[in-house]
């Protein structure tokens, strides 16, 4: 299957071992992996802001790059949720039929990375190897919008060597919401301290997500403190192998 890779903007400026790693996931598949130049934003960032008119140029763009996709693989859940929930509406109000079609053409086209592999492709085994304790945080888009329900549980229980360790009260939010740290910045850093707390209670050597910017955000606190638990996207995990070891 050929898979048209949408590494999100913030991944590709900040993380970009994530593309990397789905990458090597799907290659280790035997997929075809095509990475668009082009892409830049979703526009969630400008919409989720207020400026709606600013995000409408990224959303046509997003659509046009994409639009002849087999399948679109995003290792972002916040912007898969924003394409999902929000593209098709943001068409609508455009008042322009044909890129509103596009739009719906391509809608279920749009993956998120677990989704892909648990839902679309049936695997939940992908061949890694990852010697460490591991706690997952459902980020707030892959847990309420976007309902991945067990998958990333069911592809960390079948790395092998890797201890999956239960995060408390894990339906919580991290305290990140994109500009909600910057602009409640003392609401979030008291959410981010109840989560840091949970995490170091489980003892776990990894936190892993389905989101980079949740995971900038624990880490950020984790790595204030002085902890060395690290972060690492699911992807990473997966990716991981015998050899890497």
């Amino acid at each position: 299957m050929r898979i048209a890779l949408f590494v999100a903007c913030y991944n590709d400026t900040l993380f970009p071992e994530t593309g990397i790693a789905v990458t090597r996931v799907l290659e280790r598949l035997g997929h075809t992996i095509e990475f668009p130049i082009e892409q830049t934003c979703c526009g969630q960032m400008h919409h989720n802001t207020g400026y709606q008119k600013d995000a409408v140029p990224l959303v046509r763009r997003f659509v046009s790059i994409f639009r002849d996709a087999e399948i679109v693989c995003v290792p972002s859940a916040s912007c898969v949720a924003m394409i999902r929930e929000h593209y098709e509406l943001i068409a609508q109000q455009e008042h322009d039929p044909d890129f509103a079609r596009e739009v719906r053409n391509l809608l279920p086209r749009i993956f998120e990375f677990s989704e892909l592999l648990v839902e679309r492709l049936g695997v939940d085994d992908v061949g890694a190897t990852f010697p460490h304790s591991v706690t997952y945080h459902p980020s707030c888009h892959s847990l309420r919008m976007l309902n991945v329900g067990d998958g990333p549980y069911r592809l960390l229980r079948q790395v092998r060597k890797l201890e999956l360790v239960d995060l408390p009260n894990q339906d919580q939010c991290c305290g990140f919401g994109g500009t909600f740290a910057i602009k409640n910045a003392d609401v979030s850093a008291a959410m981010l301290s109840e989560k840091n707390r949970e995490v170091l209670e489980t003892g776990a050597a990894v936190i892993t997500a389905l989101d980079n910017s949740c995971l900038m955000q624990i880490y950020g606190g984790l790595h204030r403190q002085g902890s060395s638990v690290r972060a690492m996207h699911l992807a990473e995990i997966l990716s991981s192998s015998e050899v890497d070891r």
